[in-house]
């Protein structure tokens, strides 16, 4: 059980990183100020550099937990559904993705807006542990949904993929989360994140407010046209 110190702890680490989102969404990530959310808690800043030493380990921490958060809303939605469909495993994740999005705007903008000013991200963390999971986790849904999408696409040379268009190090990721992703799956699902990822942001940025009013339906339908497209790109 922790002690009454570590459960202080806690609570305050816990109230530190909530001012820091509401700055966030108020002003953007670059806001962001240790010596502001001091003076909000009513605390020196050398009392709150106890807790992060630096903006930078502040933000690294928000992104950890935001990408955590991400992640298991993700892997929650996949998992409830059973694993004899994954059409329907890989529309789950898409749901999830934008029921996440708007549940926690700031943190959507926070993991994928814009850089923020300044700010050095760790080379590896719990973030990119996070983030390995998303990323994972959608290439393990596309090949389980589409596991001959190599010989759909490789007649194709306008489809065609090969390990030579990726990144060395993005190769090495996915090879290495799953093995049995061939170059045209891993296309296949950077599309389809692509797709997910478009419509949310749209709505996340308010771009879509002024030309509908059913946001939802319009999503739940390019999902099902995605699912549709990785079930039948096998031929």
């Amino acid at each position: 059980m922790p002690s009454r110190r570590e459960r202080l702890r806690a609570e305050t680490t816990r109230e530190i990183t909530a001012i820091a989102l509401r700055q966030m969404a108020a002003d953007g990530p670059g806001a962001i100020s240790l010596r502001g959310i001091a003076r909000e808690m009513g605390m020196t800043a050398r009392a709150l550099y106890s807790y992060f030493a630096t903006r930078d380990d502040l933000i690294t921490a928000l992104i950890s937990d935001i990408s955590t958060s991400l992640a298991d809303a993700l892997e929650g939605a996949r998992d409830a559904v059973p694993a004899t469909d994954p059409g329907g495993r890989l529309l789950a994740w898409g749901q999830a993705l934008r029921e996440w999005a708007l549940a926690n705007p700031a943190g959507f903008r926070l993991i994928y807006g814009d850089p923020i000013p300044g700010y050095q991200p760790p080379a590896e963390g719990p973030a990119e542990q996070s983030a390995r999971r998303i990323c994972g986790g959608l290439n393990q849904l596309v090949a389980q949904a589409c596991p001959l999408a190599e010989a759909s696409t490789a007649s194709t040379s306008a489809t065609a993929a090969d390990w030579s268009d990726f990144p060395p190090g993005y190769v090495a990721k996915v090879r290495g989360e799953v093995p049995e992703l061939s170059p045209a799956m891993a296309a296949l699902a950077l599309r389809v994140w692509g797709r997910m990822h478009g419509l949310v942001t749209l709505e996340m940025f308010g771009h879509l407010s002024a030309v509908s009013h059913d946001p939802a339906g319009l999503f739940e339908a390019e999902m099902r046209d995605v699912v549709r497209g990785v079930a039948t790109s096998a031929g």
